[in-house]
């Protein structure tokens, strides 16, 4: 078999040659003939290059000669840190791989197996086996065996929150957000082909490599990890305290009802459930940017955090110094072979949690609790004009991207201000966030003739989403006609959150849509929450048959 190697080298001449003599002697080995070209010298022909059994481009975006034929990326740092495997995953580009996955967002609902759906299409569409794990709401469903991961060529990582990746040390593995898996499988199953890279597994402290790959992890991924394990917890108290509400009155928690089940659901859901929510969001920051290591120091820094009045905002300052301070503490401590097994179980928790805790409480702790206490009081003192617009920005916001960054960051400041009592903005959120696929759903039946006959059926569960508080039901209609959809989206949404916030409604319950306002307590003005959701629902079906073409029959 014979190989074509084109090589950009811009200005790593240096390593362009290394990386080309590597490339010759693993071809060597493997039996193989290959004609390397670097920066256009020696100058392949158009029909050497469409000879060849396997062409692979490095530092190479694309070249004209190749003409349709498959190709094989790879950089010029992947070629010299293995360059046989470069010419084994071209040889592999050619036939049917085992694939496995792993998709999950922070919320582990609708992006979480949108993106496993779009990984099993794109996967089957070229001809490959995949297995999708997916870490969701309640757990991983459809689990990788160790035989699965074992026998796999290939393991793709589309998830928005951290996932352990202990399990696939020494697996070609390609990592990469959710947004790419629902937007195209069938490209980044083509991507992570090309790009994958052997995984080392990140319980090395010394290895470069790890760090390197954890870097890359932005603070948005770190804050959405422990938002998603935050969740459940503010779920879960929110609805026992309005359930405790509900049976004893909105004095369920004095010492008068003690013994009762009111005053029970109450220390349940107010004492146990919410206040472990900072010290969780704390501790999983830390997680995804340290690993096990940090989650103690993380979950200490949240603790300090809640004490010292600094709620949510000191929960995510604690999380982040707990993080990359342990973080960098690792790497900095070397013990030696036989000595660093130490590390994660003494040191690392010891000096991490001293390193929070003393900056919690003299530098970090008192002037982020006067921010939140100053913020809590202006959302509380919220009226008219404030009010409206805030809710507007809000709910705009829900209805830019449907559970992207932009979405999840309105959805977390909300989320958040549930543990400092401040329930407004959360019911301008969930409004919002309902609103676009039920606007959607509501336009596909008054205006017939802008949709065609699969969107049409398509309303009908966008509307099944939408009461459920998923937005992502409104992306496919959003996907085909950006430019009119996303503005009569964000219109509709804008005005939902806007009449929330400006009746002054409040929710408890972060999540679960209509399903969730039966519940007693659980939203304050349940009749001004339902004209809200109501005049966001019509506007949005308005907008788009205002926006929106009439469809020419063919």
């Amino acid at each position: 078999m014979s190989i074509v190697a084109i090589i950009r080298a811009g200005e790593r001449s240096t390593q362009a040659r290394l990386a080309a003599e590597a490339l010759r002697q693993a071809a060597k080995q493997q039996g193989k003939r290959i004609d390397i070209e670097i920066d256009g010298q020696p100058a392949l022909s158009a029909d050497a290059v469409q000879a060849a059994g396997q062409i692979v481009l490095v530092d190479c975006p694309d070249d004209s000669r190749a003409g349709q034929r498959p190709v094989r990326h790879a950089t010029l740092d992947a070629v010299l840190a293995d360059p046989a495997a470069q010419l084994d995953n071209a040889a592999a580009a050619e036939r049917a791989l085992s694939i496995v996955a792993i998709t999950g967002c922070p919320t582990g609902i609708a992006h979480t197996f949108m993106a496993a759906e779009g990984l099993a299409q794109g996967a089957k569409a070229l001809g490959h086996v995949i297995k999708v794990e997916t870490q969701g709401s309640v757990g991983a469903q459809n689990a990788l065996t160790d035989a699965e991961i074992a026998a796999a060529d290939l393991v793709i990582i589309a998830a928005d929150t951290q996932v352990q990746l202990d399990r696939f040390a020494g697996k070609r593995l390609f990592k990469s957000g959710t947004k790419a898996a629902i937007a195209d499988g069938q490209a980044l199953v083509r991507r992570a082909q090309a790009e994958a890279q052997p995984w080392t597994a990140a319980r090395a402290p010394s290895s470069r490599a790890a760090a390197a790959e954890k870097a890359k992890d932005g603070p948005y991924r770190h804050l959405m990890t422990g938002v998603s394990f935050m969740l459940p917890f503010v779920t879960a108290g929110g609805i026992l305290i309005a359930l405790a509400f509900a049976l004893g009155g909105i004095y369920a928690f004095d010492d008068a009802h003690k013994g009762t089940l009111a005053w029970s659901l109450f220390q349940i859901g107010a004492k146990s459930a919410f206040a472990l929510m900072v010290p969780i969001l704390a501790g999983y920051i830390a997680y995804s940017i340290a690993d096990r290591p940090g989650i103690a120091p993380g979950m200490v820094g949240g603790m300090l955090a809640a004490s010292l009045g600094s709620g949510f905002l000191g929960g995510i300052v604690a999380g982040f110094i707990a993080g990359y301070g342990t973080r960098e503490l690792n790497r900095r401590i070397q013990l030696g072979q036989h000595l660093d097994g130490l590390k994660p179980v003494l040191i690392l928790p010891v000096l991490g949690s001293l390193l929070v805790g003393l900056l919690m409480i003299y530098v970090v702790g008192e002037p982020v609790a006067a921010l939140l206490a100053a913020l809590t009081e202006a959302l509380k003192g919220m009226q008219g004009s404030s009010a409206l617009a805030l809710g507007a920005l809000l709910g705009a916001m829900m209805a830019f991207d449907m559970g992207g960054p932009v979405n999840k960051a309105a959805y977390a400041f909300a989320t958040g201000l549930i543990a400092s009592q401040v329930y407004t903005p959360m019911a301008a959120v969930m409004a919002a966030g309902m609103t676009p696929p039920l606007g959607i759903a509501l336009a596909t039946r008054l205006f017939r003739d802008r949709f065609t006959a699969d969107e049409h059926e398509a309303g009908k569960a966008a509307a099944v989403l939408g009461l459920a508080f998923i937005s992502e039901g409104a992306i496919p209609f959003a996907a085909r006609d950006p430019l009119r959809v996303i503005p009569a989206l964000m219109a509709g949404s804008a005005l939902a959150g806007a009449v929330s916030m400006t009746m002054g409604v409040e929710l408890k319950v972060p999540h679960g849509g209509v399903f969730v306002l039966p519940i007693p307590n659980a939203v304050e003005h349940l009749l001004s929450y339902l004209a809200a959701l109501a005049a966001g629902t019509l506007a949005t079906a308005l907008a788009l048959g205002a926006l929106k073409k009439k469809i020419v029959p063919a």
